[in-house]
């Protein structure tokens, strides 16, 4: 990257067209570089925002008893308490097709349970085929590192529900911070298990946090199976597929195996 920008430095044609000396290049590019690194960290702080606003509801509601935000300079995981059920671990990442986003986190020691919440502005790909590509890199993690679970992973940002992403959840959406927002979409990885050779394939594992998290919605134990998805691994001689099952209320559901 660097070369790239030296090289753009010295082509003399090109700036004149932008109406730049090279010179004038040479000294702006600093101050830019500042403001890109800017605009990364004010989407970061936006994300961290929307999150925790969603948490800020569920103390109100009195779903959670405590939210600890990510210490300064460590992996943005928030640690929730449940009443009765004890710590839960929300590891803020960005999309899920990146390797940062899917590969790089570790469930902490004090986690009863331990979510990826992939927070996702990108609209490249239909949100399905983001949480696919993202899944496609858990199996690698699954299978490499199995004592490290995983126990679900949420695809859901402030851009759900908007002209941008549809959600067939809508119907469903409460006010948070000031915008109308809809049920995230929440799947279930599966357990690592010795001695088989399919790990949730039929996507009937079940976990407390989704089921609290839809409640936020108004969506009571009775229903949350039908808005819950899952994740599912086979061994198949030497290769190993995927089932995803995406739920979004009664009667709405898709699944995908590869």
């Amino acid at each position: 990257m660097l070369e790239i920008l030296n090289t753009l430095g010295a082509d003399r044609a090109f700036l004149t067209s932008k109406g730049l000396t090279p010179d004038e290049y040479r000294a702006a590019l600093p101050l830019a570089i500042q403001k890109v690194r800017g605009s990364g960290s004010a989407q970061t702080a936006d994300k961290r925002s929307f999150l925790r606003a969603i948490f800020d509801k569920m103390l109100e509601k009195g779903l959670i008893s405590d939210v600890q935000d990510p210490e300064y300079g460590q992996d943005t995981v928030y640690r929730l308490t449940a009443p009765g059920f004890g710590d839960i671990a929300i590891i803020q990442k960005g999309c899920p097709d990146g390797a940062h986003s899917s590969l790089n986190w570790s469930a902490p020691e004090w986690a009863k349970e331990t979510y990826l919440w992939w927070l996702c502005s990108s609209l490249s790909y239909e949100p399905g085929v983001h949480v696919a590509k993202g899944i496609n890199r858990l199996r690698q993690r699954f299978f490499t590192k199995p004592l490290d679970v995983l126990d679900g992973v949420i695809f859901h940002n402030e851009m759900c529900g908007s002209s941008g992403r549809p959600c067939p959840k809508q119907g469903y959406a409460i006010e948070v911070g000031g915008q109308s927002v809809p049920p995230p979409c929440v799947f279930v990885m599966p357990r690592p298990a010795d001695g088989v050779n399919e790990w949730n394939w039929n996507g009937r594992e079940s976990r407390y946090f989704p089921k609290l998290l839809l409640s936020l919605f108004g969506i009571d134990q009775e229903q949350s199976p039908s808005f819950i998805g899952s994740v599912g691994f086979q061994k198949r001689g030497g290769n190993i597929r995927v089932s995803i099952g995406s739920a979004s209320g009664p009667g709405l559901s898709t699944s995908y195996r590869s």
